[in-house]
C-alpha cells in the first residue's frame, strides 16, 4: 500500500512539475489587435502586422477587433477594456483613436501597447517624445511628406491657387497634418481652404461646398473621410476637380495621385516592434519609427478623365487604374 501511495504521489508531483514547468513554453501568447475601423489603409496595416507576427516564430493567438463606422471610438474603448480583462500579453492598436483607447485601458497595468499609423503620438499623449517614449507605449508614425505632395499637385496643376482639405475635427492626426500642410502651402503662395466635419453625416454637404470653391482637394489619412471617400470623390467629380490621396489605396479607389506611404510596410514595422517587446526589449526606450520612403502613385484612368497630362518628372511613377 505504501508503495502504491508513494508511486501515486510521485506521479502527481511529476505531472504538477511538468505542468508548472511547461506552462510558459506551452501556453500561447495573447496578442490583442484593435483597428479603429475597416478601410483599405488600416486593413493594409493589419496585413503587415500579421506578416511580421507570422515570420517571428512566436506561438500566439490574436484577438482582432475592429470598430464600426458609426461607433468606432466607443467600440475601441470596449475592445481595449476586454483585452485588459483577458490579460493580453500585448495590445497593438491601429490608428490614433484605437491607440488612445488602448493606452487608457492599460494605464494601471503592465500590458505594453504598440501603436500603428499615428501621425502625431506626442500630441495624442501616447509618448513623451519620439526618441524616448518613457512609458509602456510606442509604435509607428505615418508622417506624410507634405512638401512632396504639394510638389506633385503643382506639377499636375501648375495654375493651382486654392487647395481644399476636408478633415475630422476630433482626429489629432488630421489637425497636425492640416497645420503642417498650411505652412507648406503658404511658402508656395497657395491658399489652403479647410473644412471641418464631426462625423460621416456631415461629409456630403461639406464636400460639395468645399469642391465648389477650390481647384482641387487634398486628403490626409483622416479615417472618417477615407471611410467615406466615395462621397468626397463624387462631389469633386461634380465640379470637375481632382482629389489627391495620401496613399496608394486611395488612388486605386479614385483619387488622382499621391506621394504614397506603404501601409503594409508600416504595419510590418509595427509588428516587428511588438515581437521585440515580447522578446524582452525595453519599450520605454524604444523610439517611435516611421516609413520615410514614399512613392508617387497616379491613377491613369482619372488622369485621362480630367484631361491632365502626366508631368515629365513623374513619367516613371506607379500607375494604377489602367
Amino acid at each position: 500500500m505504501k508503495k502504491i501511495i508513494a508511486l501515486t504521489l510521485t506521479l502527481i508531483c511529476l505531472f504538477a512539475f511538468a505542468g508548472c514547468n511547461g506552462k510558459k513554453d506551452s501556453s500561447k501568447l495573447k496578442i490583442g489587435v484593435i483597428q479603429y475601423m475597416s478601410h483599405p489603409s488600416l486593413d493594409n496595416c493589419y496585413n503587415g502586422i500579421k506578416q511580421a507576427l507570422k515570420e517571428s516564430g512566436l506561438d500566439y493567438t490574436i484577438d482582432y477587433q475592429t470598430g464600426s463606422s458609426t461607433a468606432a471610438d466607443s467600440d475601441c474603448s470596449n475592445f481595449a477594456k476586454n483585452m485588459v480583462s483577458d490579460k493580453c500579453d500585448i495590445i497593438i492598436a491601429i490608428a490614433t483613436p484605437a491607440a488612445k483607447a488602448a493606452f487608457t485601458a492599460t494605464a494601471d497595468t503592465e500590458i505594453p501597447v504598440i501603436f500603428c499609423a499615428v501621425s502625431d503620438p506626442v500630441s495624442a499623449g501616447l509618448v513623451k517624445s519620439l526618441k524616448t517614449p518613457g512609458d509602456l507605449c510606442t509604435g509607428t508614425s505615418d508622417v506624410l511628406d507634405l512638401s512632396a505632395q504639394l510638389d506633385l499637385i503643382k506639377s499636375m496643376q501648375p495654375e493651382v491657387k486654392k487647395i481644399g482639405v476636408l478633415y475630422t475635427s476630433s482626429e489629432e492626426n488630421s489637425i497636425t497634418n492640416l497645420k503642417n500642410f498650411k505652412k507648406v502651402c503658404e511658402k508656395n503662395g497657395i491658399e489652403l481652404v479647410p473644412s471641418a466635419v464631426q462625423g460621416a453625416s456631415d461629409i456630403p454637404s461639406a464636400a460639395d461646398n468645399l469642391a465648389s470653391k477650390v481647384d482641387c482637394i487634398n486628403n490626409f489619412t483622416d479615417n472618417n473621410v477615407v471611410n467615406n471617400l466615395s462621397v468626397l470623390l463624387s462631389a469633386a467629380d461634380k465640379y470637375g476637380i481632382p482629389v489627391y490621396g495620401s496613399e496608394e489605396e486611395q488612388v486605386k479607389n479614385g483619387c488622382l495621385a499621391s506621394v504614397s506611404i506603404d501601409y503594409v510596410s508600416l504595419g510590418k514595422t509595427t509588428g516587428n516592434m511588438a515581437v521585440d517587446v515580447l522578446g524582452g526589449a525595453d519599450i520605454t526606450k524604444m523610439a517611435v519609427k516611421s516609413i520615410t520612403d514614399a512613392t508617387p502613385v497616379v491613377n491613369k484612368k482619372v488622369l485621362s478623365s480630367l484631361g491632365i497630362t502626366m508631368p515629365d518628372k513623374y513619367t516613371n511613377v506607379n500607375l494604377v487604374g489602367e
